[in-house]
C-alpha cells in the first residue's frame, strides 16, 4: 500500500506541477535557478530527508515569495536536480515557472513526490556542467542565471572543480554553495574540517557569489531560506553573519584535495 500513496502522491504532485507553470521557451524570467542538491552516499537518509524538506519549506516561504515579487517580471524559472558520482545526475522537477503561491506549492510537492535515493562518489563538478546544460538549453530567457550547489563532501570525481567552476561562470552564470557541514570531520582519509573554506575558494563563482555553511540540522532550513531569497532577489543582507562572499585570493586549500584522499584511500 505504501508504493500504491507514493505513485499516486507523486501522479498528483506532478498533475499540479503541469496545472501552476511549466516553463516553455521564451519565457522571461528574473532568474533561472538550478537547485543542484547532492545525494551521495555521505549522506544519511535522515539528512536527505531534511535536506529536501529545507528546499520545499523555502520555495513556499513568505520570505521567498516576497522576494519573487521584487523582481521587474514577478516570476523565476527554477529545476530540481540530484546528484552524485560523475555519471549521476538527474533531473528531479524540470524547469518550472514559479510567480505566486500555489506554483511553488506545485513545486514543493513534486519534490517531496520523488523517492529518496543515495549514489555513490561525489562530482560536483559534473553537477555543475549538468546544471550549466540545463540553463543553457532551456530556451528561457533569464535576467540572470544561477546554479545553487548543496553537498557534504570535496569533488573525488569527473573533471577538476576549480576549473569547471570557472569555465562555467566564464558563461555569465553564478553558482552559490550551502556545504553541508552536519556532523564532525570523522579523521576518515575522505573528510575535511574546513567545507566552508574548500566551497569559498573551489566551489563558488560568478557574479555576487556567496557561500552559506550549515553547521546543524537547526540552521538547514533557514540557511536554504536566506540563500534562495538572496539568489532570487539579487541582493546580500548586511546582518546574514552566515553568508560569505567568493575569495579572490589564492586558494587556501588544494582544489583537488578531494581526488588526492580518494586516491589515497582506494587506488583510483
Amino acid at each position: 500500500m505504501s508504493r500504491v500513496r507514493a505513485f499516486l502522491a507523486l501522479i498528483a504532485a506532478l498533475c499540479s506541477l503541469t496545472a501552476a507553470g511549466v516553463a516553455r521557451a521564451d519565457d522571461i524570467v528574473d532568474v533561472e535557478l538550478v537547485l543542484a542538491v547532492d545525494v551521495s552516499y555521505s549522506m544519511d537518509l535522515d539528512e536527505l530527508a531534511l535536506q529536501r524538506e529545507g528546499y520545499m519549506q523555502a520555495v513556499t516561504s513568505p520570505e521567498f515569495l516576497s522576494a519573487l515579487r521584487l523582481g521587474p517580471n514577478g516570476r523565476i524559472a527554477i529545476a530540481y536536480v540530484e546528484w552524485a558520482g560523475a555519471d549521476e545526475q538527474k533531473l528531479v522537477v524540470d524547469w518550472t515557472l514559479v510567480g505566486s503561491p500555489s506554483e511553488a506549492r506545485a513545486f514543493a510537492a513534486a519534490i517531496g513526490a520523488a523517492p529518496l535515493r543515495r549514489v555513490y562518489r561525489t562530482s560536483i563538478s559534473s553537477a555543475m556542467n549538468f546544471s550549466a546544460d540545463l540553463i543553457e538549453g532551456n530556451g528561457i530567457r533569464g535576467l540572470r542565471r544561477v546554479i545553487d550547489i548543496s553537498g557534504d563532501g570535496t569533488n573525488n570525481q569527473g573533471p577538476l572543480v576549480d576549473v569547471t567552476r570557472d569555465a562555467i561562470a566564464a558563461r555569465g552564470i553564478t553558482i552559490n554553495g550551502l556545504p553541508l557541514m552536519l556532523k564532525q570531520a570523522t579523521g576518515s582519509l575522505l573528510d575535511i574540517g574546513d567545507l566552508d573554506i574548500y566551497y569559498e575558494d573551489c566551489v563558488i563563482g560568478g557574479p555576487g557569489a556567496f557561500v552559506i555553511p550549515v553547521r546543524g540540522p537547526h540552521e538547514f532550513a533557514h540557511a536554504i531560506k536566506t540563500k534562495l531569497v538572496l539568489e532570487i532577489a539579487g541582493i546580500r543582507r548586511p546582518e546574514a553573519a552566515l553568508i560569505r562572499p567568493a575569495s579572490s585570493a589564492e586558494p587556501r586549500v588544494s582544489c583537488s584535495i578531494g581526488e588526492r584522499m580518494w586516491m589515497e584511500r582506494w587506488g583510483n
